[in-house]
Parts: structure tokens; C-alpha cells; sequence
């Protein structure tokens, strides 16, 4: 390609040579890399075609060094190639031929020999080949002609040659005009004036000992070391026999890097020698009498090369973010190994840090791969920074590195985790709707979209009844809320399960469950089972007149549908007709006489007991018992029993009769309204009933079967007693017949409900006697 040509301007295509075609080439990620700092050529992968960036002048790029070659490489990808690309700069002639200097100033003295032959300074031009000089011409004179030879390296250099000897007498001073012509179209053309200055006669010239001195010289090595020691010797005397050294037609580098003493003709170092900018120089020197007679010699050096180059690397591609999901061996960047010196100096290995996922491949033309050789997670390592290390194998050994740093990009490869295996929960019974009840979280160890997590309640039943009717979940914070009031004598507790999802792609979910306890209040006061409140007729317990302290009369029964504490009973005496004849077991609820009982005390007693839980705040009732002090159990009608005249009114034989007839009609009477009104309660109520507790009451005298003690708030026994009145006499037996033990039991709430008693349980009410009762009949004790 001709230098100086704009940019822009076409090169080559490349398409042919890589046998690709265009979306290949596109694909492949193909890629110009010049093998210098700067890129003078663009490849556009559209095409094909090599486009020039900048212009180039090859002169100033080249220099003198021919051929001027631009070496650059085409890297393909998938699979990697390297190609290599050679642009040749031509040269054009765009540079005039230029000597050093304006004047030439030659002392010549006279009678000096014909064909004397004084070496001119051969002019400059920085085109090379048939741009560079092609001949040298000389104005017309009498006694100087050119004589135009050439270098070992094909260039050309001019002598000025004597024809004729010279007369000082006749000329002192010759002006000669040398003018040097290139070979270029149009010619250029450069002059400079020759002045000879004549002298007078100096028979001898210096001499050197040696025409050429070879050196060898260490790149860089100190200033003012000492290379050579040219010497001339001239057999003149005076001042025709001094001598002094100085350079010949030199170019401006050997100026900069050395230095020659005139007068010894040492040469010695001056400046710093590269070996990758010059590899050897040859230097002309020139030793010159007092007569103005010179001789020249030539010294060679030649540079060793020392390893002062560090490798580089220049990155050609680098692949980050870099997902975690890559497979083994994806190629995440590509760069090129350089050293600038030569042999074991330039040549390089490259490592990488231990204990990574990555790993270096060499490839050719000192390209290396960096590679994956495991999988890689990036919730371990979110961005590596690898160092790779060059070494070259010179001595001592030079190393450079470069910091490659790849950032992991996120996948959606982590399930949400939740803090928990499972969760347990407390919830107050009687809650208001939309009390929060617990948090439950989920960690995803992903990033961004991939570790945004929402909650969601699954699907399921409580009672037969939907889960969400129950609770409901705030999908962002996993705020678990209840939705409705819930009742511990129905529920003691429920597990929801719950769902934690990622918004990934696919997403990813994890489940936990949740279980909610529902906490007891105290809210249900304790229920009398015996005797019964519900107003029905009352019923009455006989106490036996001759009964003695500590005798149990009879057990309040009661029940709390609490649970815990809230369901501890405990009873207390508030009312009595007589304080201090009956008391009542804090615990277990026995009534029992508290002294012997004697005549004075009144025939019939009233006694309310009050039931209370241990609940906060703690829940009562109250119930009514109904006590006969009698003489005895033998005889329905006791004789000769001294009654109080003021309990009872004393009646005739007839008129107790007719007492009794109206007593059993009016007691049947009621005892059939009251059915019937039992009746209708009960199926209005059942539902409430049902609702409210899970114990199943006993409605009537019957008594849950095989019913706790103390702790309970249950009677251990119960008496019943069987009386039969036989109508017409005051000598109707009056008979005490054996008691009935039914054992209770109260099952827990969460059972199928308490146990009612077989039929076989009686229940026969005891009838007021009034008027005079006859004491006959034997009193049976329990």
C-alpha cells in the first residue's frame, strides 16, 4: 500500500483469503490486532474490507528500514483462529534529497597527486529505493569530476576526485556546487556548495593502523564507558604531523550515543543504547593532519541484547458480567503475551493465582485463553479479581501482571429459605379481626429480582372451613393476620401452610408450616351440673336429726369450659339460714355438717353456695341447695316427733290426708307443664348450647358418668334417696332406701363430649311433710 494515502481508503478484503463469508466473519467476533501500540487499520466486519485509520508516513514510521511491513492479526472466535496480515507501506517520493550542511569547506594543497580522492557527505533523503538518491552531479570545473559508488547496503555515496593538479598561484579558493538527484517522478533534487580552500604543500597523509575496528557493546550499559581507541599517524613534522579525529559523515544516532576525543581518538559512550531501537552502528572517522591530509577508518558496534524488557499483555477480549451458570472451559477473556528483546530474553510464560475457578490455556502466536474450569456460584464469590503474572525467561527474570476483574452475574438457583424449619404462634381467643399474629421470613441468596420473595397461605380447612376465612398473609413483609375471632372451646389450634416464592425465572418456592395455638381466657363462668339451676322444681336433701359433725350431706357438682388455670374451681359458703351448722369444701365441694344437730335448729335449711375459677379476672356462680333435718328414715311419717310449733301446723288425721291428695295431684300437675316446658326450651336453646360449649350438659337430675374430683370441681359420690309415701294413715311407712353411686367423669374439651348416665340413675324428689311426722323407721347412714 502507497504511503500518505487518506483515511479511510480501502486496503484489502479479507473475506477471500479467510474463506468466510460476511455474517460468519460477524459472528465470529472478528477482531484487527496490530502488533504495536497504535492501530493504523479498522476492519469493518460488515464487509471485509481492511480500512486504513490514520495516514501514515512511512518515513517517519520506517525510517530507513526496508521492507516497512506493518504486521497486524485477524482473531476469530468460536473456534479461535488467528490470522496474519503483512501490509507493505511503498514508498512515494515525496522528500527532496537534503545535505547536513549549506557549505562543504575542503583544504586541499596544492601539488596534491591527481586522482586524489576526498569522500563527500553523501546527501539525505527519506524515501527510499528508487525514491531515495540515484546520482550525484558536480558543476562544471577544470579539475574536480564525482565519483558516485555504492554501499554494501545498496546505498550510494560520492567522492570528490582531483583530475588536475591545483595552483595556489592561480586560484586560493574553488566553488563547487554538488547537487544530489533522487529517482522519483517528478526527480527532486538537493545542492550544497563545495568550498577547497588550496593550501600549501604537505607531502604526507595520516594513517590508520586498521581500516575497520569491530566492537561489541551491552545495551544499556553506562555512560562514558570506553569502546575503542582509534590511532593515524602522519610522518610529517610540525604542524602537518598534528593530528586530530573528529566524525565522518555520521548519522544524527551515532551523534546522540557517542562521543570521540579529537586528540586521542578514544570513543566512548555518550548516550543510551537500545537494542530494540538499534541493533549495530557504523561510525566513520576521520583523522586529519595540520596539513589538512586526512585518512579514514571505520569502527563497527555491534549491540548485545539485555534483558531490560518486561513482558506485556494486551487485552484483546473480556466476557463480564460473567453468569454463574457457565459451563467448564467458557472462554471469559482473551490477551496477547509481548517481549521486546530477543531469544530466551523474549520468550514468556504466563500463570494465573491458584484456587480459582479459572484457569489459562495458551494458544498460538502467544494468545491466551482464561477460561472457567468448574462451575461457579456466585452466592459464594459475586466478582474475582485475577491476577495474571508474565514471565519472561531472561536473567535476571522480568515479570509484569495484570488485575483481570470478571463480576458473576446472578441466576435464579436458590430457593427462598425460611428462618425456620416450622413456626409456632400464639393467639389470644376473643381476638379482634385483623390482629397480627406472628412474622414468618425467607432468605433467597440471590440478588435483585431473583431474591424478591412473596408469601402466600395455601390452601386448607379449619372446622370444615376454609383456611382463609381464618387467617391471611401480607405477600411482601410475611405478616401472618387473623382474619376472625376464634373461640378456644372450639379450637384449640390449627397449622397453616405457608409459601415463600421468588420472583426468578423459572421461580422458585419453599413451604413451611405454621402452627397457631390459640390461648385460653377466661371467658365461660363455671356451670352448676348438680343440683340443678335451670328452675325446675328444687329438690330437697334429708338430713337425719341424730346426724353428727362431719357428716356429708351432699356434693356441688360444677364444670368451667375453661382449660388451665381459668378452670380451677373453688367453692364457698355465702348464705346459710344457720352459719356455722354446714360447710363446704373449698375444692371438692362437699357439703357437710360442721357440728352435731340438735332440736333447736330449724326444720328446713337454705344454703347458696357460690363457684368461682382461678381465672383473671375470675368468673362465678352461685347455687341453691334446700336441706331437711328429720328424725329418723324408717317411717314415711315419723311418730311422736316433736316439731317446733312454729314450723309446723298441726293438722287432724283427715285433713293430712286431704293435704297429701291435693300435694300429688298439684306435684303431677306441675311435673307435666314443666316437661313441656323443658321441652320447648331445650329445642329453642340447642343450637346456643351447641355453639357455646363442647361439653354436652346433662339437662335433669342425670350426672355425667365417671366425673372428676376436687381438681374439677366434681363430686367423688352421690346420694339418692328413694322415699315412698303410701297415703291414708300416719302409720305409712316412711323408708329410706338405699343410696346410688354413679361415678362421674369429665373428658377433655377437644373430645367427643362428656358422657351422660345410664338410665338406670334416679332421681325421686323429696316431699315436704308438714304437719306432725311420726318417727318409726330405722335412719340408715352412708
Amino acid at each position: 500500500m502507497p504511503e500518505e494515502k487518506k483515511s479511510g481508503s480501502l486496503v484489502a478484503n479479507v473475506l477471500t483469503d479467510l474463506e468466510v463469508d460476511v455474517k460468519e466473519l460477524s459472528a465470529r467476533r472478528a477482531q484487527l490486532v496490530s502488533e504495536g501500540t497504535k492501530q493504523y487499520f479498522q476492519l469493518d466486519p460488515h464487509t471485509g474490507n481492511v480500512l486504513l485509520k490514520d495516514r501514515i508516513d512511512r518515513e517517519s514510521l520506517c525510517g530507513q528500514k526496508d521492507p516497512c511491513v506493518l504486521l497486524s492479526e485477524i482473531v476469530l472466535e468460536n473456534p479461535f483462529q488467528v490470522h496474519r496480515i503483512e501490509v507493505d507501506i511503498e514508498d512515494v517520493n515525496d522528500n527532496s534529497p537534503q545535505f547536513s550542511k549549506k557549505e562543504f569547506l575542503f583544504e586541499i594543497p596544492e601539488h596534491m597527486p591527481a586522482n586524489t580522492q576526498f569522500p563527500l557527505e553523501k546527501a539525505k533523503d527519506a524515501d527510499k529505493d528508487g525514491n531515495a538518491v540515484q546520482n550525484y552531479t558536480l558543476s562544471p570545473n577544470d579539475h574536480f569530476q564525482l565519483d558516485v559508488q555504492n554501499h554494501s547496503d545498496g546505498s550510494k555515496y560520492v567522492q570528490l576526485v582531483l583530475q588536475k593538479q591545483l595552483d595556489r598561484e592561480e586560484e586560493t579558493r574553488l566553488f563547487l556546487i554538488l547537487s544530489a538527484v533522487d529517482g522519483g517522478t517528478p526527480r527532486r533534487t538537493g545542492t550544497a556548495t563545495i568550498i577547497i580552500d588550496i593550501l600549501d604543500s604537505n607531502d604526507n597523509f595520516p594513517q590508520f593502523s586498521d581500516s575497520v575496528y569491530k566492537v561489541k557493546l551491552k545495551e544499556n550499559a553506562p555512560r562514558e564507558t570506553l569502546m575503542a581507541k582509534v590511532e593515524a599517524t602522519d610522518r610529517d613534522v610540525g604542524s602537518y604531523g598534528d593530528i586530530t579525529y573528529s566524525f565522518s559523515q555520521v548519522p544524527e544516532t551515532v551523534l546522540k550515543s557517542f562521543s570521540l576525543n579529537k586528540h586521542t581518538g578514544e570513543l566512548t559512550l555518550a548516550g543510551t543504547i537500545d537494542y530494540e531501537e538499534e541493533r549495530n552502528y557504523e561510525i566513520s572517522i576521520k583523522a586529519t593532519d595540520g596539513g589538512g591530509f586526512s585518512a579514514y577508518c571505520k569502527i563497527i558496534v555491534e549491540v548485545e541484547d539485555m534483558n531490560d524488557n518486561a513482558p506485556e499483555m494486551m487485552l484483546t477480549s473480556l466476557t463480564s458480567p460473567l453468569p454463574e451458570d457457565s459451563p467448564p472451559d467458557t472462554v471469559v477473556a482473551l490477551f496477547r503475551v509481548t517481549d521486546q528483546d530477543s531469544g530466551d530474553n523474549g520468550r514468556t510464560a504466563c500463570i494465573t493465582v491458584a484456587n480459582l475457578p479459572f484457569v489459562l490455556k495458551a494458544t498460538v502466536n502467544n494468545y491466551y485463553q482464561l477460561v472457567t474450569q468448574q462451575t461457579i456460584d456466585r452466592e459464594k464469590v459475586s466478582e474475582y479479581n485475577i491476577t495474571i503474572t508474565a514471565t519472561d525467561w531472561g536473567s535476571p527474570r522480568l515479570t509484569s501482571t495484570r488485575i483481570i476483574n470478571v463480576q458473576i452475574s446472578d441466576v435464579n438457583d436458590n430457593a427462598p429459605v425460611f428462618e425456620k424449619s416450622s413456626y409456632e404462634m400464639h393467639l389470644q381467643e376473643n381476638n379482634i379481626p385483623g390482629l397480627l399474629i406472628g412474622l414468618v421470613q425467607a432468605k433467597d441468596m440471590d440478588t435483585e429480582q431473583n431474591a424478591k420473595v412473596t408469601y402466600s397461605v395455601l390452601p386448607g380447612k379449619v372446622s370444615d372451613e376454609p383456611m382463609s376465612s381464618y387467617v391471611s398473609i401480607n405477600s411482601e413483609t410475611g405478616n401472618l393476620y387473623a382474619i376472625r375471632s376464634v373461640d378456644y372451646e372450639q379450637i384449640k389450634d390449627f397449622q397453616v401452610t405457608m409459601r415463600a416464592v421468588d420472583s426468578g425465572s423459572p421461580p422458585l418456592s419453599s413451604e413451611v408450616i405454621v402452627r397457631v395455638v390459640i390461648m385460653d381466657e377466661n371467658d365461660n363462668a363455671p356451670f352448676i351440673l348438680y343440683p340443678l339451676q335451670n328452675g325446675t322444681l328444687p329438690s330437697n336433701d334429708l338430713v337425719p336429726r341424730g346426724a353428727e359433725a362431719g357428716y356429708l350431706v351432699t356434693k356441688v357438682v360444677a364444670v368451667d369450659r375453661d382449660s388451665g388455670q381459668n378452670s380451677w374451681l373453688s367453692y364457698e359458703l355465702l348464705k346459710a339460714t344457720e352459719p356455722g351448722l354446714f360447710s363446704v369444701g373449698i375444692h371438692n365441694g362437699e357439703v357437710k355438717t360442721m357440728r352435731p344437730i340438735n332440736k333447736r335448729d330449724t326444720f328446713k335449711q337454705k344454703l347458696i353456695i357460690g363457684v368461682s375459677d382461678n381465672g383473671h379476672p375470675p368468673q362465678s356462680t352461685s347455687a341453691t341447695l334446700s336441706i331437711l333435718l328429720v328424725e329418723g328414715f324408717s317411717e314415711p311419717y315419723m311418730k311422736m316427733v316433736d316439731i317446733p310449733k312454729e314450723e309446723v301446723v298441726e293438722e287432724e288425721d283427715h285433713a293430712l290426708t286431704m293435704y297429701l291428695v291435693i300435694c300429688l295431684a298439684a306435684i303431677s300437675f306441675i311435673f307435666l307443664v314443666s316437661v313441656l316446658v323443658f321441652v320447648a326450651i331445650k329445642i329453642q336453646k340447642k343450637r346456643k348450647f351447641i355453639e357455646s360449649s363442647a361439653l354436652s350438659f346433662p339437662v335433669g337430675p342425670s350426672f355425667p358418668e365417671n366425673y372428676g374430683d376436687a381438681d374439677g370441681g366434681s363430686l367423688s359420690r352421690a346420694y339418692n334417696y328413694e322415699v315412698c309415701l303410701a297415703g291414708g294413715s300416719l302409720s305409712s311407712e316412711f323408708r329410706f332406701l338405699r343410696p346410688f353411686f354413679p361415678v362421674f367423669s369429665v373428658e377433655p374439651a377437644q373430645s367427643q363430649g362428656a358422657q351422660r348416665i345410664s338410665p338406670g340413675s334416679q332421681e325421686v324428689p323429696n316431699h315436704t311433710a308438714e304437719g306432725q311426722l311420726m318417727s318409726e323407721g330405722s335412719h340408715t347412714s352412708p
